[in-house]
Order: structure tokens, then sequence, then C-alpha cells
């Protein structure tokens, strides 16, 4: 038996989770706390690295202090956390600048002039994709990719970049600060789409570098998920109220990791993840791309598979959006009527629960009216940064619980699509995973296995999966459990829904207008928004 924290880093909180790992892993204890996220009006997104810090301290201490466990007892910590970040820092570890998000897409103008010129496939110069695909089987298509931040600010901050030491992303710059180590794991040197994956080489590709005007020193160390990247220092073991000397493994990535901890470690089985974004994942052995539908067989955290990756930008985050927006009377009644001692997390949820059993009182297809859920740009099936979020079809007697509704169906329709598209070079798995804040909701599961037509099933801390991923790797990694492929039978399956058939039939009607909404309005978006 073993006891291990895990940081689940997200894109406006930490949850630091306590487990107890033997025959199975065990949540015993955790603590939330919440930082900035700060929405530029030029397309920026960035957050602060001390947010970061101070949030991963005040969560440490207040952890072990409800658990009472003694930090000798702690075997190893490990992250699980937001990807394609951008961290630069200098030699010291210190960050140069705010980090910017995976949400940044301010370098349309620096991706344009070094991709839009000649043949272009994707908004990607042919060559350069070509190039990019026999490395990597993958390229980077996104503006929202970190090399373009990476590029953006060479462009445009030239003090800033003359001091940068080391590129890193999120968990890395917490690693360097746990450490004073400077490294990156290979699911996070993947995502920059300058790893070369090909299995003789798992290295920085010189080609890919040279090809972008990346220098190769601003590339840190790369090591496995299950590595141990360093021991905590004296002075972090100080701030976090731990001891020093406690082993800091690589850890993963969200897309890495939750996928481990729904159980989702052999080849073939499928998750969906819906958290502030969303995702369908399949794991493969031998690595896929479909670049025309931005879906790319991901490195993950086992050497020898691959996780098949479609994604959305905005998935729960719509729901948040609901609340703040769109039901604001609803919630002011709730809360004049319950009397809510708990943290802001829990209140969310409660809110969900509220909002997501007053609207499954609307008939399914909410009335016709079908909700587009691009609040933020989209990447899977199609690339749009312009791409937003609209309510279709609203008439006379559409209400709010209808328009709700409509929220929770689009997301779902959205899913399917990615699911489908996978079809088209993969074999999806019948029964899925689904997992994140929305999988909290038995009303959102069915409506899911619904509108996929596949049976769904949750697993138990649904919630915390990342963490539950990021434990596993401790576990690996100090040799206490042999690898991720025991990961299913340590995962407790808690819930299973069965698709109603006559209800799937009113939502593939829906579906198929759902569809062609983006095809017939990208030129509105664009003007509106570009």
């Amino acid at each position: 038996m073993q006891y291990v924290i895990a940081y689940d880093f997200g894109t406006t909180g930490v949850k630091t989770c306590l487990f107890e790992i033997d025959t199975d892993i065990h949540l015993l204890n955790s603590s939330y706390a919440g930082y900035g996220l700060f929405v530029l009006p030029d397309g920026g997104a960035e957050q602060d690295a001390d947010e970061w810090w101070n949030a991963m301290c005040t969560t440490t201490k207040d952890l072990m202090s409800k658990s009472g466990l003694s930090e000798d007892l702690i075997s190893g910590i490990s992250f699980c956390s937001q990807m394609q970040g951008m961290v630069l820092v200098d030699k010291e570890g210190n960050a140069l600048r705010r980090p910017m998000s995976y949400m940044d897409q301010r370098a349309g103008e620096v991706m344009k002039k070094t991709e839009g010129r000649g043949i272009c496939v994707s908004g990607v110069n042919v060559i350069k994709l070509i190039k990019s695909l026999i490395r990597t089987k993958a390229a980077s298509t996104s503006v929202k990719d970190p090399l373009w931040k990476y590029k953006w600010v060479e462009a445009n901050e030239p003090d800033i970049f003359s001091k940068v030491h080391k590129w890193l992303d999120v968990k890395e710059y917490l690693i360097c600060r746990c450490t004073g180590e400077f490294v990156m794991t290979r699911d996070s040197a993947y995502a920059t789409f300058l790893y070369d994956s090909r299995k003789n080489k798992c290295c920085w590709s010189d080609a890919l570098l040279k090809m972008y005007g990346v220098r190769k020193e601003h590339m840190p160390k790369i090591i496995d998920c299950t590595d141990r990247a360093g021991t905590l220092t004296k002075k972090a073991a100080e701030e976090l109220g731990l001891k020093e000397g406690t082993p800091v493994f690589g850890g993963g990535g969200d897309a890495t990791l939750i996928g481990v901890g729904a159980g989702c470690t052999k080849v073939g089985e499928t998750h969906i993840y819906s958290g502030t974004s969303g995702w369908v994942t399949t794991i493969i052995d031998k690595q896929k791309v479909d670049i025309v539908n931005m879906i790319a067989g991901i490195v993950g955290a086992d050497r020898d598979k691959y996780n098949y990756f479609a994604e959305m930008e905005t998935a729960g985050k719509c729901f948040e959006w609901v609340k703040d927006h769109l039901a604001l009377d609803e919630i002011g009644i709730y809360l004049e009527k319950k009397s809510v001692s708990e943290s802001e997390e829990h209140i969310f949820m409660s809110l969900y629960d509220y909002l997501t059993d007053t609207v499954s009182k609307i008939e399914p297809g909410a009335g016709g009216v079908i909700f587009t859920p691009w609040l933020h740009g989209n990447r899977c099936p199609f690339e749009d940064p312009n791409a937003a979020g609209m309510f279709f079809n609203i008439k006379l007697e559409t209400g709010k619980t209808e328009m709700i509704r409509a929220v929770l169906e689009g997301i779902c329709y959205h899913l399917r699509w990615m699911l489908e598209t996978q079809e088209k070079k993969i074999k999806t798995a019948k029964t899925i995973r689904f997992v994140g804040g929305g999988a909290l909701s038995s009303f959102t599961c069915q409506i899911l296995a619904d509108i996929t037509g596949r049976t769904i099933e949750t697993v138990e801390d649904t919630q915390d999966v990342g963490a539950v991923g990021a434990g596993l790797l401790v576990a690996v990694g100090t040799g206490s459990i042999p690898d991720l492929s025991v990961a299913k039978r340590m995962i407790k399956v808690e819930n299973t829904y069965i698709p109603n058939e006559k209800n799937k039939a009113i939502y593939d009607k829906n579906y198929e207008v759902f569809k062609q909404l983006h095809k017939c309005n990208r030129k509105n978006f664009a003007m509106l928004n570009r």
C-alpha cells in the first residue's frame, strides 16, 4: 500500500488529491483552489504562474491537514494538467511573462506569414505539412498550438524572448518549481509538433526545429510520464508542507491521463470527456492522422500506444455560460431557498443538478431548438477560431428551459460528430466510458447514450479521473504496479446507460441540421469575428 498526491491543474483551478493505492486506487481526500484566466481583446488568453504555485501550496497544506497523514508516508507526487500552454522561463526557472493558455489565439498573423505561402492544405504549406507528417504523424494546423505562441513572443516581445532559457508547458513549469529540473514529458513534447515520434527516434526533431526557426537550446530534456523528474527541493518542500526529497514524477497532460483514469488503456477502448473542453479518444497501436478533420494519434503515457484524439474547445464551459448568463433568475431563487455551506466547486455542481433537473421536464429535441457549442472557436472536425455559439430555430413558444436543454444536447451532438469522424479511420468502442464534470449528471449521460446510440459507462470519482491517472503513474514509477494495462481492473464502473431508440430517432433529425450549421455560417462568423 502507498500514498500519493496528484495535482489536477485545469483551466480555472487545481484539485489536489490524496490517493491510497493497493489492489485498487482510492481517493482519500482532496482540496480545491481557483486561479484566474485573463482573456484579452486581441485573442490572448493568459494565466499567472505564481497563482498556480500558490494554489498548489495552499491545497497541499490543506490536504495534509485534513488527512492527518505524516509527510513521511507520501511516496511521490505527480501531475495531470491542461496542455499546450506556453511558459517561457529564465535560467532560474522564473516565468518571464504570464503563461499563455492553450486557448490563446492571437498568433494568427504570425502563423499566416509562416504557413500561408504556396500550396496549402488545411491552412498549412504543403511542403512543411509533408515534412511534419513524416516525423510526427501530425502537424501544427491551429493558431492555438504552442509553436505559434512561441513565434508570437519572438515577433512581438523581443526583449522577453532574448531572456528565454527554456520553453515549458504547465506541469513542466510546476515540476521545475518543485525540483529545479527543466524537463518535458513525451506527451507534452509531442503537443509542440516538434517531436519526432517515430519509434527509432522519440526525440526533438532537428529538421522541424530548423524549419520553424525554433532554437534547440530552448527545448528541455524529454522524459517518460512515469519517470522520476527529480525530488522536492528544501524551499519547495517548505512551501508545500511536504518532506524534502519526496520524489516528483513526470505526470501527463489531461488528454493523456483522463483516459488512464477512466480505465481506457487498451487498444480499441474509447472514452469521452466533458469538462471545460471536451474530446473523444480511442486507443490505437499505430499512429494515424486525419489532417482534414483535425484528428491525430497523439503520444500517450504508454510508449507502445497512442490516443486517437478529437477535441472541442468548449463543452462544460457552455453550461457554465448558461449558469452565468441564461439562468441567473433560477439560480437566484435556488440560492435563496438553499443554505449553501459548500465550496465554490460543490455549489456549481449543485446548481448543475438543479438546472438539469429543471430541463429534464422538456421533451428530447428541445422543441426543435439547436445550440452550437463553439463559444471559443472550434478544432474538430473543423478548425475555425471564428466559429461561435448560436441558438437556431427559436420560435414564439420557445422558453428558457428549451434553450438550456438545447445547450446540453448541442454538446452531445458535437461529441457524436467527433466520434463518427473517428470512425472514418479507426473502429471505436461500442461501450464508451464517459468522464468529467458532465458525467456527474445521469440526465446528461442518458442524453449522450441516446444521441450517440452507444452504451455509456461512468466510473467512481469521475471528476477526478485525471488525478487518478497521475496517481497510477506514480504507482508504475515506484514499481508497485507493473504497467498501465491493469488500470481497468483498478477502476470501478458506477453506472451504465443504454440508448433509448425512440429518443435517438428525434435526435437524429436535429443532428443532421446541427452538422450543416457551421458550413452555412462560416462566412458569417468570419465577417463578424475576424
